[in-house]
């Protein structure tokens, strides 16, 4: 039986963290014929995150803790441990639902690509104001600029690179050397996928977008400095 490594980056999420680890603890693999390896990794968390982590075990395999430095650091850390065939990253809020695993993880599974991505604005209609709202309108922009420059440098047609939600075989990432420590792990290992010819297939998922007061981490500056990586990594590796 082959094994999915779900890696979960976690920085000050007390009120998500065990919410997001039972809902994964609930997906079914077993028609895919997977074993789920649940990895948190706890990013220097000052709230009550590692405590609450502490007294929950059953509900992952690993538990990594390492001083704040950023989400791309966090993955990073927990690629090293992972031991999956198939490696897959889950944010430890409730914007992404863990029950679109199973479809995100097929293609792969069957050989059809060796790399998903969950799209947020695939096939997706969106609120942008009131009480419906389902994404900030300035990540709505940043991300639609990210892919028109995405398109330019690397003739990719992906329409969500800053998604949560990348899946990949485990070769794809073998020898890889990721510099990021933040937000810039998403451009990074973009780029770095699509200059090696591999495909980014995408997916549609629903998103459940939060506000900053509600703990959103990524602001308008990831997205310029989103765009500086792609420039930079199209050139450098």
């Amino acid at each position: 039986m082959k094994i999915l490594s779900i890696i979960v980056p976690v920085y000050n999420e007390e009120k998500t963290i065990l919410k997001i680890l039972k809902k994964i603890n609930k997906v079914n693999l077993n028609k895919l014929n997977l074993k789920k390896e649940i990895i948190v990794v706890d990013d220097g968390s000052n709230d009550n995150t590692p405590s609450l982590l502490k007294k929950n075990k059953e509900l992952y395999d690993k538990l990594l803790t390492k001083r704040n430095e950023g989400k791309g650091s966090a993955i990073k850390r927990g690629l090293k441990e992972a031991k999956g065939d198939i490696i897959l990253i889950q944010d430890a809020d409730l914007e992404y639902n863990p029950n679109q695993i199973p479809k995100l993880v097929r293609p792969i599974i069957n050989n059809e690509t060796m790399v998903v991505y969950g799209s947020r604005f695939l096939r997706k209609k969106y609120h942008i104001f009131g009480k419906t709202r389902t994404i900030i309108p300035l990540h709505l922009i940043g991300n639609i600029l990210l892919s028109i420059i995405t398109k330019i440098l690397y003739f990719s047609d992906i329409t969500d690179m800053e998604t949560c939600y990348k899946i990949f075989r485990r070769e794809v990432i073998m020898n890889m050397k990721l510099k990021s420590k933040k937000f810039d792990f998403e451009p990074e290992i973009t780029a770095k996928i699509l200059k090696r010819g591999y495909e980014i297939v995408e997916l549609p998922i629903k998103f459940n977008a939060r506000d900053f007061d509600a703990g959103k981490k990524i602001t308008w500056k990831d997205g310029l400095y989103a765009v500086m990586y792609l420039l930079i990594y199209r050139f450098v590796d």
